[in-house]
């Protein structure tokens, strides 16, 4: 298994798969991305996600009633490391051009947000981020594979 590279500092873009592989303890993602929490508890990278990311992670939980594990979203989205980026129509703007380009328009949302704000890696289990100028991505299952 490969190892997570962090940056120094900076912020750190998680796309809404993985809080979902953080929250419901998805192996071996679960342990392959535990360096980025110790790191943001000791204050040395932000973890920062969209306003899109509630929306993508909180409706399983909501369709199958289980309070249990959107209490543990909701916990982990609020939690101090955690910084929701809001949608704003710059980043709307930058999406759209994204999305003329051929990503999903969620996909272009995270992209656009994570762009906006100048992150420091962008990480995700889908490799048509790679496609992306300008946006450091790890795709986790290539990196946990090298």
């Amino acid at each position: 298994m490969g190892s997570l590279t962090l940056p120094s500092s900076g912020c750190v873009y998680v796309d809404a798969n993985v809080v979902i592989y953080a929250v419901e303890k998805i192996a071996p993602y679960e342990s392959f991305m535990a360096p980025l929490w110790t790191a943001a508890v000791a204050g040395q990278v932000e973890i920062v996600t969209s306003e899109l990311t509630w929306l993508e992670t909180l409706t399983k939980p909501l369709r199958d009633n289980n309070a249990a594990l959107e209490a543990l979203f909701r916990a982990f989205l609020t939690a101090r490391e955690v910084r929701l980026i809001p949608a704003t129509l710059p980043i709307w703007e930058q999406a759209a051009r994204l999305r003329a380009q051929g990503l999903k328009t969620p996909d272009a949302l995270h992209a656009a947000s994570g762009l906006a704000v100048g992150c420091a890696l962008f990480l995700t289990n889908d490799p048509a981020f790679l496609r992306i100028p300008g946006l450091p991505v790890t795709v986790l299952s290539a990196a946990i594979a090298s």
